[in-house]
């Protein structure tokens, strides 16, 4: 049986809150700090190795879109979410 520290969607049915305080709660943001911390470079390197790809039809590799946001000034201040 798959252990709850290995479920990837943990509040798939919105049981248990969606706010960030909720998410802290059940451990979402436990290792965000510590990846932050390894950089930008390392973050995208990351994306790159797992070989993500979009959705939008042509399959364009996330770990490259993410290496040209990284070079502008703007790369810290950036945030991408998908939520419906």
């Amino acid at each position: 049986m798959l252990r709850d520290e290995d479920r990837i969607f943990t509040n798939l049915y919105n049981d248990f809150g969606s706010d960030v305080d909720s998410s802290q709660k059940r451990g979402d943001w436990k290792d965000t700090k510590e990846i932050i911390s390894k950089g930008k470079e390392w973050i995208i390197n990351e994306i790159k190795l797992s070989e993500l790809r979009g959705r939008g039809g042509a399959g364009f590799p996330t770990g490259l879109k993410w290496s040209f946001f990284s070079q502008r000034d703007w790369f810290q201040t950036t945030l991408s979410c998908n939520k419906r």
